[in-house]
């Protein structure tokens, strides 16, 4: 089909938010987020823009000048390359222009439970399991860092060691016994 039948919307809505909406901020939230998530996030904006954007750049304009467009794979991959990083720039554009870096060592010995506490818990009498509060562009379960927003944050959001709380799962509500709580540097 000929281009000019075909219709590409690029709107500021058009981001990676719209993808998962566990990656969306509650309403007119700040974007929490820890130095090393903060400087993670502008370091990939800034390779984006000051490297793959460019190159990404010459390669279409190199396969623009050797004509027919239509069905010049390099061209059209380029294009759509293109508009996939210029996409995630305007993305990290707004989640730093709503981000509130906080730092968990600025808290001190503090054994309350905030944004970027490191807490030890243990569930039901299972084995301990430790958890970061981190932002939403940093989470990893498998690196035991958890949302802010997420439920089980929610939940230990200032409650103190040595608290015991309920805490209500698909599976059913669960007991909790929070051991301990330090703020750490995550990295």
């Amino acid at each position: 089909m000929n281009k000019a039948f075909t219709r590409e919307t690029e709107t500021e809505d058009d981001d990676d938010e719209a993808a998962s909406p566990l990656l969306k901020l509650p309403p007119g939230g700040r974007n929490y987020m820890t130095p090393a998530g903060h400087a993670r996030l502008l370091a990939e904006q800034e390779e984006l823009i000051r490297g793959e954007r460019p190159r990404v750049v010459e390669i279409v304009a190199w396969a623009a000048s050797n004509g027919d467009r239509s069905e010049n794979g390099d061209y059209l991959y380029g294009k759509k390359r293109l508009r996939e990083i210029d996409r995630r720039i305007r993305f990290l554009n707004k989640r730093l222009e709503n981000a509130q870096v906080v730092d968990p060592m600025a808290q001190g010995e503090n054994a309350q439970i905030f944004f970027g506490a490191t807490v030890t818990l243990r569930f039901d009498g299972e084995p301990e399991q430790t958890f970061a509060i981190v932002g939403i562009d940093e989470t990893d379960a498998t690196r035991g860092r958890i949302s802010w927003i997420s439920p089980l944050a929610r939940a230990l959001i200032k409650a103190r060691e040595g608290d015991n709380l309920r805490f209500q799962t698909p599976a059913g509500i669960r007991d909790i016994d929070i051991l301990s709580v330090r703020y750490l540097p995550l990295a």
